[in-house]
């Protein structure tokens, strides 16, 4: 190892510019990079939903919940389920261990509950399967309110759902607080009497209308031709002319014996912003995509395609995850700026000025070639990563400073600096080595944390360990090309 060293430090040019680049491209990379809030942890926990309206707690125990439970219990790594029974809804919440193959998993559950679905009541709908993971949340609301008809409101909604769908770093934008669209159809009892239509002719006659019907194809020896009979409904005439009867030579229509409207199934819930009717987007970006760009993004395209709104729509932004990350990026960018001056006040004061300069300078860079590995590893910066570069801020230095220490010896001695730096490196090389080890060798306990917890803190001795072993770098290697 260090005739290793000896070797990469008699070619101080190549050392100087590999050292250049670096920093540089770290320094890029941090502005450029990915910024998080949390890490993106996949927890391995899925969430099965069962609706059925009307029915009660205790028949959603004994209907949904059992037969579901009894399938899903046979599943391999399954570590805990949880059901839960109420008022026309059941829940089923599923913790598997951690290193599950999420795709597998998510295949068996689909399976399990599919075969499942067969001792569900003929009335209940069909069950949902949610995933849960951290970087899947939404990342900005935007919410439209004003007090204008719901339609409006939710005519403007959807163009704003689909030009924000369209942004390349959204996954998607999920519509709230609206309601399912319906037909209202109000019958004529009169009408009804006078054509002589009974009740089980007029829901037969809905009933059998909107669905595909094949109806073969015609070949004359030269050609092919499929046949399509006209049964779906896609518009509202469509609803309008359903047949419902053959009077004489005439057909009675669904539109002459009843009063058609579009309307909105019954609210289950209600949002209001300051007080006015409100719908809401919520909008989740794509997993390793950068949520400053992508929020930004989102308000600019927002704010472009409502400027010709109605003064009566008001669109305002919610829950802005961005807001939250430049608070506490900018908080620990202080923190770490503030810490940085601390140590090289303290170097200055027992090294002296130059020395103090020339370890200080090892803290940036540091940094920027630990940002770069960061990068290189797939990894974002979030939260955890800089609580780690905090962490290390003091104990970076510690190379730096003893290979200094040794090196400002020699020079009193006598020795040139040209070469008092290079001695002290290769001298220093193993205690610097073993310094750096024992401090890592204390954080790699916590990569052995199980569970969610365990994933989330990982990122914590991850940095350091990145963080360190850069430090260990520049004090060996990048420190001697300033002297």
């Amino acid at each position: 190892m260090i005739g290793m060293l000896d070797t990469i430090l008699s070619r101080p040019r190549t050392v100087l510019t590999m050292m250049v680049v670096m920093v540089v491209a770290g320094l890029l990379t941090y502005i450029n990079i990915p910024k998080e809030a949390n890490p993106d942890i996949d927890v391995p926990v899925y969430y099965v939903s069962i609706t059925q309206q009307g029915v009660s707690p205790d028949d959603s125990e004994r209907l949904l919940v059992r037969p579901m439970e009894t399938e899903l219990r046979a599943l391999e790594g399954l570590k805990e389920i949880t059901s839960i029974a109420s008022q026309s809804h059941a829940a089923i919440i599923l913790e598997f261990n951690i290193g599950s193959d999420k795709d597998k998993v998510l295949a068996d559950i689909r399976d399990k509950v599919n075969l499942a679905k067969a001792e569900l009541p003929t009335d209940a709908e069909e069950p949902a399967i949610f995933p849960t993971n951290l970087a899947l949340q939404p990342t900005i609301i935007v919410t439209l309110s004003g007090n204008v008809p719901e339609r409006t409101l939710f005519t403007h909604a959807k163009k704003l759902q689909d030009e924000i769908e369209a942004i390349s770093s959204v996954r998607e934008a999920n519509l709230r607080g609206t309601r399912e669209e319906q037909i209202e159809v109000l019958l004529d009892l009169t009408k009804l009497e006078s054509y002589d239509i009974t009740q089980e002719e007029l829901l037969t006659a809905v009933a059998q209308y909107n669905r595909l019907v094949p109806a073969g194809f015609i070949d004359d020896g030269n050609a092919r031709f499929n046949l399509e009979v006209p049964g779906l409904v896609e518009n509202a005439q469509d609803v309008y002319s359903i047949p419902i009867k053959q009077n004489g030579e005439g057909v009675v229509t669904l539109g002459e014996v009843a009063d058609i409207r579009r309307n909105f199934k019954d609210a289950s819930s209600y949002t209001r912003v300051n007080g006015k009717p409100a719908m809401s987007i919520e909008v989740v970006k794509r997993i390793g995509t950068n949520i400053i760009a992508n929020n930004k993004e989102v308000r600019e395209i927002v704010d472009g395609f409502t400027k010709d709104w109605p003064s009566t729509i008001k669109v305002t932004y919610m829950i802005d995850q961005s807001n939250f990350i430049f608070e506490v990026l900018g908080s620990l960018q202080s923190a770490i700026m503030t810490a940085i001056a601390l140590v090289m006040i303290v170097i200055v004061a027992s090294l002296g000025i130059g020395s103090g300069i020339l370890v200080g300078i090892s803290i940036p860079a540091s940094f920027m070639v630990g940002f770069l590995i960061l990068s290189a590893v797939g990894l974002t910066v979030n939260m955890m990563v800089m609580f780690g570069m905090v962490l290390t801020v003091g104990m970076l230095v510690d190379g730096a400073i003893v290979v200094t220490e040794y090196a400002n010896r020699k020079i009193a001695e006598g020795m040139p600096a040209k070469d008092a730096y290079p001695r002290a490196a290769k001298l220093m090389f193993w205690p610097v080595v073993s310094s750096t080890a024992t401090t890592l060798a204390a954080f790699l306990p916590l990569l052995l944390w199980p569970g969610v917890p365990g994933e989330f803190m990982s990122y914590l001795p991850i940095m350091v360990i990145i963080v360190l072993s850069a430090s260990l770098l520049t004090a060996l290697i990048f420190l001697q090309q300033w002297v």
